[in-house]
């Protein structure tokens, strides 16, 4: 089979570019599993290293998953994908309030969270309404949900309280939301691909993930916040971030950019994912907890796999509506 040229590649339908971003997971995780394996042999006779060999291999089976999901949703389209990814929001928010104590004066406001906002959050993506979808959340459920909680006369650490519900909202239904949000961008030239955006967020957020992880295991010596994520160095940033952006730069084919204009647009996920990885540890050591959850076997949570994506995706999507819209 003869692999077309970039420029080939481009001038693909969305569905056909789909799939040779699919066939290089497959290839991917094939040679990921297939390490995995070997290192598993290996490790046997060196206990000291089969916990770090471990957590990998139970890595690659949820990417396997992971990778299978986010296929199923390409397929099924945008119904399936908008359902997915409130799914998510629902569990990461669910693992926010779970580690974040509440009263009794709380459980209104959660509602209004869970079986308000949510399906209201997608239902604007759904029905293509920018406008309120960018400032449903951050407008009128800052304002509503402390007066509801105010209602309940419970002022025992209100501000505190109110503010754990908001940000923690935020944070899951309406930053993550960001990611399918690409529907909404119609792009001149790039009509019906906006799925293809999507997917190009996800693999470069990801991919930045598994290359800080990796750099930081085989050559990370100098820590960037031991405080709040010993494992993350400077290594593991410098040279798992720029691998990632030279994947990204190498899938512009996919998107509506230059190869430097992609190259740009990865830099900027990949930063923006770290940081949001970063303030997401520092919560979770501010609460006494490893790990948001133990949903996904070696990642932790839901919330834990969607971090970066929380603080990538709103960036990436006003960078890209203000660039070509």
């Amino acid at each position: 089979m003869t692999i077309p040229s970039g420029a080939a590649m481009q001038q693909l339908s969305a569905q056909s570019k789909f799939w040779w971003v699919m066939a290089g997971v497959l290839a991917l995780l094939l040679l990921a599993s297939a390490v995995g394996a070997w290192l598993h042999q290996r490790s046997l006779a060196r206990s000291g290293k089969r916990e770090v060999v471990d957590n990998l291999n139970a890595r690659i089976r949820s990417w396997w998953v992971m990778a299978a999901l986010l296929c199923t949703c390409f397929v099924l389209g945008r119904g399936a994908t908008l359902i997915f990814f409130a799914l998510a929001s629902l569990f990461a928010l669910r693992e926010f309030v779970t580690l974040t104590p509440t009263r009794r004066g709380d459980h209104l406001p959660l509602c209004l969270c869970f079986y308000v906002a949510i399906p209201l959050q997608y239902w604007l993506i759904d029905i293509d309404w920018y406008g309120m979808f960018a400032i449903c959340l951050p407008v009128y459920g800052f304002l509503v949900l402390p007066a509801v909680s105010a209602l309940t006369g419970d002022v025992e650490n209100f501000l505190e309280r109110t503010t754990k519900i908001q940000w923690g909202l935020i944070l899951t239904v309406y930053c993550i939301s960001y990611a399918p949000a690409m529907l909404l961008l119609h792009i001149p030239g790039y009509e019906g691909q906006s799925l293809l955006l999507m997917l190009y967020l996800l693999l470069v957020v990801q991919i930045s993930d598994v290359l800080q992880y990796v750099f930081g295991k085989l050559f990370g010596k100098r820590k960037l916040a031991p405080l709040v994520s010993p494992s993350k160095t400077v290594e593991g940033l410098v040279g798992g971030g720029l691998s990632a952006t030279a994947i990204g730069a190498c899938l512009w084919w996919i998107t509506p950019f230059s190869f430097w204009g992609s190259a740009g647009m990865s830099a900027l996920i990949v930063l923006s994912g770290f940081f949001g990885g970063l303030a997401l540890s520092a919560v979770k050591r501010s609460l006494g907890a490893k790990d948001w959850g133990n949903m996904i076997e070696g990642h932790g949570g839901m919330l834990d796999r969607l971090d970066s994506v929380s603080f990538a995706a709103p960036i990436f999507f006003h960078v890209v509506h203000f660039a070509f819209m």
